[in-house]
C-alpha cells in the first residue's frame, strides 16, 4: 500500500518542486545581468524609500541584495517558506481524504488493514515528500549559489533546514482537520487560506513591536529565519515546539480517524 501512496503523490511532488526550481533558476540566470552599478544604485534609491519595518519583514535590513545569496536570504527565502508551506498544507489536507473522494476507501475497507495502518502509511509518505522537497531544493540552491559566487555554507545549510519546522506542523494541522471533512475542495481552500493567514501574521509581527505578539499565532515563526541569519544557529525551542505540535496533531489524527464514519 505504501508503494501505491508514493506513486499516487509523486506527480504533485514533482510539479511543486519544479515550480520552485524554475523560479530560482530564472533568478540565478538573470541576476548577473541586472547586477551593475546603475541598476544597484536605482534599487538602493527605491529601497531607501521603504520604511525600516518593511525592510525588516523581508530581512533586507540584514542582507544586501547586491548578490544572489543576499537575495536568497531575503526575498528568495520568503518564496521557499511560502511554497513549501502551501505544498505541505495541501498534501496534509488531501492525502487521507482523497480515498473517500475517489471511493477507494471502500476497497481498503475490504482488506485486512487497520485504520491506524492507513494513517501511518499516509504520514510516512507525507513526511518523506516534504523532506525530499526540502533536500532537493537545498541541493539545487547550493549548486547554483556555488556557481554564482561565495556564500556562507553553514548559514545556508541551517536556513535550508528551517522550512521543515513549518512544513511538518502545517501538514499535521491539515491532516487532522481533513478527518472532519468529506470534500477535498473545501479542505484545500481551508489549507490555502490558513497558510496565507499564518504567513501574513508572521510578516505583520515584524512591522512593529506593538503587533509582535502575532508571531505566537503563526507556525511561520518557528522557522526563526532572522535568528539563523544573524547568529548562524537554530533556536532549539522552535524545534521542540514544532515537534510537539506535529506529534500532538498526529496523535489526535489517529484517535479521530478510528472514530470517523467513512463514506
Amino acid at each position: 500500500m505504501i508503494k501505491r501512496e508514493f506513486k499516487v503523490n509523486l506527480k504533485s511532488f514533482l510539479i511543486w518542486l519544479s515550480v520552485l526550481v524554475v523560479l530560482f533558476l530564472i533568478t540565478y540566470i538573470i541576476y548577473p545581468f541586472i547586477l551593475n552599478d546603475e541598476t544597484m544604485k536605482s534599487m538602493e534609491e527605491i529601497m531607501d524609500m521603504f520604511p525600516p519595518e518593511l525592510m525588516k519583514a523581508f530581512n533586507m535590513d540584514m542582507s544586501s541584495i547586491s548578490t544572489a545569496y543576499g537575495w536568497f536570504k531575503s526575498e528568495g527565502f520568503m518564496y521557499v517558506l511560502l511554497i513549501i508551506g502551501l505544498y505541505s498544507a495541501i498534501l496534509g489536507s488531501n492525502i487521507l481524504l482523497k480515498e473517500e473522494n475517489d471511493k477507494t476507501i471502500e476497497y481498503l475497507g475490504t482488506l485486512p488493514i487497520k485504520r491506524s495502518k492507513i494513517v501511518t502509511n499516509k504520514i510516512i509518505v507525507g513526511f518523506t515528500y516534504i523532506l525530499a522537497m526540502t533536500l532537493a531544493l537545498g541541493l539545487f540552491n547550493f549548486v547554483a549559489l556555488s556557481i554564482s559566487g561565495d556564500f556562507n555554507r553553514v548559514q545556508f545549510i541551517l536556513l535550508s533546514i528551517t522550512p521543515i519546522f513549518v512544513a511538518f506542523p502545517l501538514f499535521a494541522i491539515n491532516l487532522f482537520l481533513s478527518i472532519f471533512q468529506h470534500n477535498t475542495k473545501k479542505t484545500i481552500a481551508i489549507s490555502l487560506g490558513m497558510v496565507f493567514v499564518f504567513y501574513l501574521l508572521n510578516m505583520l509581527s515584524e512591522l512593529s513591536k506593538n503587533v509582535e505578539f502575532l508571531k505566537y499565532f503563526s507556525v511561520y515563526s518557528l522557522a526563526d529565519v532572522r535568528n539563523v541569519i544573524s547568529n548562524i544557529g537554530i533556536n532549539p525551542i522552535c524545534v521542540i515546539i514544532s515537534l510537539v505540535l506535529t506529534s500532538g496533531l498526529v496523535l489526535f489524527s489517529y484517535i479521530n480517524y478510528n472514530k470517523k464514519e467513512l463514506l
